[in-house]
């Protein structure tokens, strides 16, 4: 009975994301649809199917336009200040944040595909430094590794000495879709655009 509950947790943290986001984006459009159309309607008889996606499509980017001047970047870390100084949103908002710069962001860290080897009898893992200085742990010569796992949105952090860390030199995107995948993409060559 355990399993069964700890199999519906899983499955919970896997649906409950994507309903919310696609419940959140559907009311979206049905609003902007309905309100646009109730609006251009008193103007003119003309009824414009999909105006609420293009509607949404367009204010999200013009607020990524305008929260990428650097005359709003004042406001949003007030906003941001405001936000961090809540107990519970600050965890999820400063974790759910950092792991996004570190994909998307001017801070991306998963810059730096590496194989640690992870035991004495060869067994190894293919990751990304994530820091290369971890002396607040009182531990010199360590990096930390974060290795994703294959077919999920999760992974390992693994501290792991210097000198069992293997620097690569290939794309970064590239590693992360022969892990994330299993293994199973095959990389593509830069120099001839395969």
């Amino acid at each position: 009975m355990k399993s069964l509950v700890n199999y519906f947790l899983r499955g919970l943290l896997i649906i409950f994301p994507l309903a919310a986001t696609g419940y959140i984006f559907i009311a979206a459009v049905r609003w902007t649809n309905s309100t646009f159309n109730n609006l251009l309607f008193e103007w003119l008889s003309v009824d414009i199917p999909g105006l609420g996606i293009v509607t949404v499509f367009f204010a999200i980017a013009g607020l990524g336009y305008i929260f990428s001047k650097a005359f709003t970047k004042p406001v949003l870390h007030y906003f941001e200040r405001l936000l961090i100084k809540v107990p519970l949103v600050k965890i999820v908002y400063t974790s759910i944040k950092e792991l996004t710069e570190a994909f998307v962001g001017d801070k991306k860290r998963f810059n730096q595909p590496v194989i640690a080897q992870l035991s004495k009898d060869g067994v190894r893992r293919i990751g990304f430094v994530t820091q290369q200085d971890t002396s607040q742990f009182g531990l010199d010569n360590i990096v930390a590794v974060y290795c994703p796992h294959s077919y999920n949105f999760s992974g390992n952090l693994y501290l792991v000495p210097k000198e069992d860390i293997k620097l690569l030199d290939l794309n970064s995107t590239e590693v992360m879709k022969f892990v994330v995948s299993g293994g199973i993409t095959e990389f593509i060559s830069e120099e001839n655009g395969q």
